[in-house]
Formats: C-alpha cells, sequence, structure tokens
C-alpha cells in the first residue's frame, strides 16, 4: 500500500470515528447489563461481508470507550479490565454501526477490520477468511474452476487447461507484455482492457496450479502486517 493509500485509510478511519461518536451520542442506546451482572455479549460482524469476526464482552464502560474511539472496545474478563482490539499489534475493529437485539442484553456490533481479527493470524476467531461477495474476482475464479472441472468444447478457458500449463504460462507472459506496451501509452480504456486479459489468465494459471484467490489475499496480507 503507497503513502496516499495510507493517508487516505487514515483519514477514512477519522471520519468514522467522528461520524460514530456523533451518532452514538444521538441515539438512546438502553441495554440491560444487569442480566449479566455487569457484562453483555457482542457479536463482531464485518460491515461488508456480514462474516462474524468474533464475541466479545462489554461492560458499560467499554462501550462507551467503543463509541468515544470509534474502536471495538471489550471488557477483559481474564485481565479484569479494558482492552481496545489492537492496542498492541494495531490489528483495530473500526466501528461502522452499533445494534441492540429485541432482548437489549445483546450488542451486535458492524466493523471494518484492519488487519487480521484474530490472535492467530486469521482472518476471523473461527478461522474463516473474509472476501467480499460482490467481488467479481472470486466470481470469475470459480466459474474457471467450473470450466476445469467440466469442460465443454466451445469453452476457451476449458481449451486452455487442455493445453496444459506451458501454454498457460505463455498466455500470462504474452498478456503482461500488453500491458507493459499499453502502460506506456496514454489510452486508458486499452490499458484495462489487456489488465482485464492479464487478471484473467492469471486465475487460469493459478487454478491450473490448484492456487486460490484467497491464499494470494493471504500472502498479501502477511506482507502488510510486517
Amino acid at each position: 500500500m503507497n503513502r496516499a493509500k495510507e493517508n487516505n485509510k487514515m483519514d477514512e478511519i477519522k471520519n468514522s470515528e467522528h461520524h460514530l461518536a456523533s451518532k452514538s451520542n444521538n441515539e438512546q442506546m438502553t441495554i440491560d447489563f444487569e442480566k449479566g451482572n455487569g457484562l453483555v455479549p457482542v457479536i463482531i460482524q464485518h460491515y461488508k461481508t456480514n462474516i462474524v469476526l468474533m464475541l466479545g464482552y462489554m461492560n458499560e464502560e467499554a462501550l462507551q470507550k467503543t463509541k468515544e474511539l470509534g474502536k471495538a472496545t471489550f471488557f477483559s474478563r481474564s485481565k479484569n479490565r479494558l482492552w481496545t482490539k489492537g492496542e498492541t499489534s494495531g490489528n483495530h475493529l473500526i466501528v461502522k454501526d452499533i445494534l441492540i437485539d429485541c432482548d437489549q442484553d445483546t450488542i451486535l456490533i458492524k466493523a471494518d477490520p484492519i488487519g487480521p481479527t484474530c490472535h492467530t493470524g486469521s482472518d476471523t476467531c473461527f478461522n474463516e477468511i473474509v472476501k467480499s461477495k460482490d467481488d467479481f474476482l472470486y466470481k470469475l475464479e470459480e466459474i474457471i474452476s467450473d470450466r476445469k472441472k467440466n469442460p465443454t468444447d466451445k469453452s476457451y478457458t476449458a481449451s486452455l487447461f487442455q493445453k496444459g500449463i506451458n501454454k498457460i504460462a505463455q498466455k500470462v507472459g504474452e498478456e503482461a507484455t500488453e500491458v507493459v506496451i499499453e502502460a506506456m501509452d496514454n489510452n486508458r480504456d486499452l490499458l484495462k482492457e489487456e489488465a482485464s486479459d492479464l487478471l484473467y489468465h492469471l486465475l487460469v494459471l493459478l487454478a491450473e496450479k490448484e492456487i486460490s484467490l484467497c491464499e494470494i489475499s493471504e500472502v498479501l496480507r502477511k506482507r502488510h502486517a510486517k
């Protein structure tokens, strides 16, 4: 991630914190902390994919701290104190919304995770991989996988698999060269077309080698976390 993108991300976090604090202060959020002897369970859900990231607990002070910081803050039962997720690792949970269940004794927080949520390095504490359901690259990956498993004579993708890794790798090289050529010109549309061809053929190559997009994402995530 370059410096401009990092700055944009930090601006987004600051704006989110300001918006959340204003929103929470204007809402009457009544939670029955007495049911759980001062603590209530808190479900953390990815704000885009709706995947559950983790489960924690909050007391009234932790909830207030969460509103003020715009970052999920819990009460640690083992340490007997408040802790803000990411206070040592930097893997914060940026709060997008706070919801209360119908019995007013459970909190649902929709959050944008900065880095992995679990201390083990996994995206979630349930060892799931977070990916956007709306990301067409993942959909395309599924289509390519289907063409490999169920080839048809009319499928260009299936024909690449039939020709083998040498042909697939050659196509990746050719498309990469086309991207470089178009990058030297000023035609953005042609560059986007060639970049799309490169990504497609790279996905075919990864499918041939049985490597998933999620695995590539994991490598990039680990590099970013260093």
